[in-house]
């Protein structure tokens, strides 16, 4: 069963040398709120060597520890290649597993490469309540909504017609969703995913504030965008994560309201998620901060 720790407030199951930070939409700089570290794409199989592009997932475990973060995003293929318990136990949970009691998961594809991601949810067990891998939960005055994006081993529009509900049901300010697979990314391993299209629109509708993925191992800011990725001052800010330890990948075609994109770079995103408000700053394992800004809720 899952715990719902206090740090993330009430939770309710269901079935890339330095350039220029660039600045987002605000400068000014409200009270820090609650601290978040999101990455994906994370884990190397266990002995596997560190280099300089790849196997990182200590360093990153590190600066994400160095934020304090009250709560951890991991979004999805946490560990590689089959996110086997075993795998899970030799490689994650002696870097990223530290921060583990803090961590609320999401379910990536390769966890799917152990038959029924037992081992992700054996491993998560306490973090995220099972099957099929969708869950909500608040903190700080946000609610957070975990999608499954694997729409060929569930049911993508089950999941948005559980997402669609839970948001009528529990609406918020401000909100957060997170799922693997970016509908929107200029990434050269995958790109744009029109398969989450239905799980995009429903956030959309419900003017979801911050959309946090993985899948292509760079990092990637939009502009914010409405339901079929045209830019719109009350639109979502999406941000693929994808740098959390494991090899990077290269740019492929950039999409239309990418603003920031870079393949270089480990790192992670911390959010301060305030009252009304949200901060973000994409920092890379030197503790250079490469991309900030903040943005209102809508």
């Amino acid at each position: 069963m899952l715990a719902c720790a206090v740090l993330v407030g009430a939770c309710d199951n269901a079935s890339e040398g330095k350039e220029p930070a660039e600045k987002g939409d605000s400068q000014v700089e409200p009270p820090v709120g609650v601290r978040v570290v999101a990455a994906g794409d994370i884990a190397c199989a266990p002995g596997e060597p560190a280099t300089r592009t790849g196997c990182q997932q200590k360093a990153t475990a590190e600066l994400a520890k160095s934020l304090d973060p009250e709560l951890v995003l991991t979004l999805g293929d946490t560990q590689y290649p089959d996110s086997s318990l075993a795998q899970l136990r030799a490689s994650f949970d002696k870097t990223w597993g530290a921060l583990l009691e803090k961590t609320r998961p999401t379910i990536g594809n390769h966890e799917y490469r152990t038959p029924g991601a037992k081992g992700y949810y054996t491993y998560f067990k306490d973090r995220q309540p099972g099957p099929p891998g969708n869950y909500r939960f608040n903190v700080g005055g946000w609610k957070v909504f975990v999608l499954n994006s694997n729409c060929t081993q569930v049911s993508c529009a089950a999941q948005a017609a559980w997402l669609d509900r839970e948001m009528m049901a529990y609406p918020a300010k401000c909100s957060v969703v997170t799922m693997h697979h970016p509908r929107y990314s200029s990434g050269s391993e995958h790109g744009n995913d029109p398969a989450v299209q239905p799980l995009w629109a429903v956030a959309a509708a419900h003017h979801n504030d911050v959309m946090l993925s993985g899948h292509d191992h760079d990092y990637e800011r939009f502009t914010p965008m409405d339901t079929w990725g045209g830019p719109s001052t009350d639109g979502m800010t999406s941000f693929v994560v994808g740098t959390g330890g494991k090899d990077l990948h290269d740019l492929g075609s950039r999409k239309r309201g990418s603003k920031h994109f870079r393949a270089d770079r480990h790192g992670v995103l911390a959010l301060d998620l305030r009252r009304g408000s949200f901060g973000y700053s994409f920092q890379d394992i030197d503790g250079r901060v490469l991309d900030e800004g903040s943005r209102p809720c809508v």
